[in-house]
């Protein structure tokens, strides 16, 4: 049995996006309306459960397959799709694997999926559509037309989400360099960039299906999405309330919790407070809040990571680095000079 890594959802729509010889070939099979069951996979899981056929090792071309589909039993390919393997296989899974399909070819697509780990497609002769069963999981291939109706309609989504997103993120920058943020402006600015990964998430998905078709999605969704990620590290380094500065396990815990929270709860301000360690109460979301300096540091060309680390240690607070004079930036660890000046000069181009 190999050893290769098991198949998963996101990586079989890439071998079955538009452009793809594979995804040609199953075009073929859907308009030639005679339906087939094709195996991604010829591991010893799969070979196991074959009966019969014929047995080839040919090059990978639509036309093959589609003509190989004409016969009655399954088409074996190679894990990377560039080889045809078998041809008129009967597949003979074991019925302890559930399934919730009536047809015999979808029932037989599913068990196999199931039973080997390996994708499997079915391509229904009288609906037409093309079923991927994979990771568990039933997958319709829906039409480019139709993704890139639904994917317009997400970008749109996302467009409204950026222009909230930036508006109370200048509010909350504001409100950092005058001290007067509160709790209530970090978590509005959180949720919105939460808002705005999971929108992009959702429409990763259309990208992959759309293949060849998405370049101009693509450009379109990385614009939007910017450094979303980014900013939601550097809120968390400048908010998540610990006993010294965060590390980077911290971070990295209190990020993937949000990325846990369900979507109702995303606009729920207690359940971000609580997981910024934050009292989640009416009261507490109006208190002032002082952020450590992350977000303002991080707007100064090429000051890195580490330095950012040694300057909140030594100042604090935003507070701090904007009343410290260049002679007292030069006093923090790894601040030489040329820096001190650098930053001190940049934190008053951004008051």
């Amino acid at each position: 049995m190999s050893g290769k890594s098991p198949a998963t959802l996101r990586g079989t729509l890439i071998q079955l996006a538009p452009g793809t010889p594979l995804r040609d070939g199953l075009v073929r099979i859907q308009r030639g309306k005679t339906g087939a069951l094709i195996v991604l996979g010829d591991e010893e899981a799969v070979t196991d459960i074959c009966d019969g056929g014929i047995t080839f090792d040919s090059p990978f071309a639509p036309t093959l397959m589609r003509e190989l589909s004409k016969m009655d039993g399954a088409v074996i390919l190679s894990s990377d799709c560039t080889r045809i393997v078998r041809a008129n296989v009967q597949l003979v899974p074991s019925p302890s694997y559930p399934t919730v399909e009536s047809g015999t070819r979808h029932r037989s697509a599913e068990r196999t999926a199931l039973q080997t780990g390996s994708p499997v497609i079915s391509v229904s002769a009288s609906m037409g559509t093309i079923t991927l069963y994979v990771e568990g999981q039933r997958h319709v291939l829906e039409e480019p037309g139709v993704i890139m109706t639904r994917a317009n309609q997400q970008l749109a989504t996302m467009e409204r989400y950026r222009s909230r997103l930036d508006l109370a993120n200048q509010r909350l920058f504001v409100a950092e360099m005058n001290n007067y943020a509160a709790v209530s402006d970090v978590i509005n600015v959180l949720q919105r960039e939460l808002l705005l990964k999971r929108a992009g998430q959702d429409l990763d998905r259309d990208v992959i299906e759309l293949g060849t078709d998405a370049r101009q999605l693509t450009l379109q969704l990385t614009e939007l999405r910017g450094d979303n990620d980014t900013q939601i590290e550097l809120l968390l380094r400048d908010y998540l309330v610990t006993p010294g500065l965060p590390d980077r396990e911290e971070i990295a815990e209190a990020a993937a919790a949000l990325d846990r929270l369900p979507d109702s709860e995303v606009m729920s301000t207690s359940a971000i407070a609580r997981i910024l360690n934050l009292p989640g109460t009416e009261e507490s979301m109006l208190r002032e809040i002082r952020p450590r300096g992350y977000r303002a540091l991080s707007r100064i060309p090429r000051v890195q990571e580490f330095l950012m680390d040694r300057l909140v240690e030594a100042f604090g607070d935003l507070n701090g680095l904007l009343e410290a004079s260049i002679d007292a930036l030069e006093q923090a660890e790894n601040v030489s000079p040329l820096w001190a000046r650098h930053i001190h000069d940049g934190l008053k181009r951004l008051g």
